[in-house]
């Protein structure tokens, strides 16, 4: 996973990787995937309110969930959240804002899947 990180023109998700998660029962990885899209503006949503402690939390529960499913770019940017300090207002709007436009990624590539 570590040299999966942060490569320039990968994939939002690693279909892959994600295909081996779920060993390739893709009812499976359509849930996980709805799933991880309905959730990830709320834990952005947690993550911009929190501090301190929160924040730290609020970012690894998104890398957590980001590697879960093979976004390693997402999955990248919250470990960068995580080892920011959250009380630098610029530092938190610079992570916020690629933590965003990653996960933007991610859904936008979860809503161009195929139907079931």
């Amino acid at each position: 996973m570590a040299g999966e990180l942060g490569q320039p023109g990968a994939a939002a998700i690693d279909r892959d990787f994600l295909a081996r998660f779920t060993r390739g029962d893709l009812a499976l990885e359509r849930e996980v995937l709805a799933l991880f899209g309905t959730q990830i503006p709320l834990s952005l949503q947690r993550l911009s309110a929190a501090s301190g402690r929160g924040w730290k939390e609020a970012a690894h529960t998104i890398k957590g969930s980001a590697a879960a499913i093979g976004a390693w770019q997402l999955a990248h940017a919250a470990a960068c959240a995580e080892a920011i300090d959250a009380a630098d207002p610029a530092a938190r709007a610079d992570v916020i804002a690629a933590l965003s436009c990653a996960a933007a990624e991610v859904c936008r590539s979860i809503d161009r899947l195929p139907a079931a």
